[in-house]
């Protein structure tokens, strides 16, 4: 067996420090980087909900719009919305229970 000397063992000992380092230090940033990209599947979800819900409201407005052009769905809904009347209507409220 051929015994090691000082040098080799010092070489051994200062190669391992360095791939402790190196390993040290990805995984410290493979750390943080994770934590970012996380965060940002998390907003990116948040904002897909968003968009979704948006898209929902804008169909209800756009349907509510051609709704609105129509000349006897205004006079209904203002009859109904303001209780304005026809000439000779009575209106009723009914309460609700």
């Amino acid at each position: 067996m051929k015994k090691t000397s000082k040098k080799a063992k010092r070489r051994y000992l200062m190669l391992t420090l360095l791939i402790f380092v190196f390993v040290s230090y990805l995984a410290m940033f493979g750390f943080d980087y994770y934590q970012k990209i996380k965060l940002n599947y998390e907003t990116k979800k948040e904002l897909e909900n968003l968009y979704h819900e948006l898209l929902a409201e804008e169909e209800i407005l756009t349907s509510e719009v051609t709704r609105l052009q129509d000349p006897d769905y205004v006079a209904k809904f203002a009859r109904e919305k303001h209780m304005y009347s026809k000439d000779g209507e009575i209106i009723i409220r009914i309460p609700k229970d």
